[in-house]
């Protein structure tokens, strides 16, 4: 289901909050079977800018996230998968049994932190739909929810999307250092070839004020 990065993307952990080798960012879907549901598609590395002016809130102190919720998309799920590296440098993803919870890598910020906060969702597996199948209804200023394990919620406003091509993802845009809290949330796009989607979506959003 899974296609692992080409060893030419592939380089070591530099910090926490750099977060990931470029090998660990093809993420999140793909089947070998026929489709139940349309492909996700945004126009080929398409973004959407955030609204003069847009602000983020003061940082949060470190707490686990536990659960997600994005109206927007239909998603409400948790408690959420821990994900860490694989021994070969990528990325861990849920399992195809748990295509319907989302996953926070644990080598980042907590949501609400300074830093980009890390979270990665199934569009589809062999099973059909999975989580992150209504992707493409998230729009710029919607609310994405993180209910933290110290009992507080971390509520972030989508500021763009993107949609690129795995061999040409936007690492230092998705994992450098920030000096406000951001959210990335990742998953799959573009139109099923051979059993996987060549493209990932990665959803932005910065902690409301």
């Amino acid at each position: 289901m899974h296609t692992p990065a080409t060893s030419r993307m592939r380089h070591r952990l530099t910090s926490l909050l750099l977060a990931l080798p470029l090998a660990a960012l093809v993420t999140a879907c793909g089947s070998s079977h026929p489709r139940t549901t349309a492909p996700a598609n945004l126009p080929p590395a398409a973004t959407h800018t955030p609204r003069p002016g847009q602000g983020s809130g003061a940082a949060m102190p470190a707490s686990e996230p536990v659960r997600v919720t994005i109206p927007a998309a239909g998603v409400d799920t948790g408690p959420l998968l821990r994900l860490g590296l694989n021994t070969d440098g990528t990325l861990q993803v849920p399992s195809v049994e748990q295509a319907d919870r989302i996953g926070w890598y644990t080598g980042g910020v907590t949501p609400g932190q300074n830093g980009p906060a890390v979270l990665v969702g199934h569009l589809d597996t062999v099973n059909g739909p999975a989580v992150m199948r209504n992707v493409t209804r998230i729009k710029p200023g919607d609310r994405i929810t993180v209910l933290r394990a110290d009992g507080t919620r971390a509520v972030f406003s989508v500021t763009s999307l993107q949609q690129v091509s795995k061999s040409g993802f936007p690492t230092q845009r998705v994992y450098g250092n920030t000096s406000t809290p951001q959210l990335r949330l990742i998953t799959c796009g573009g139109t099923l070839t051979g059993g996987h989607h060549p493209d990932n979506i990665i959803v932005y959003a910065t902690l409301t004020p």
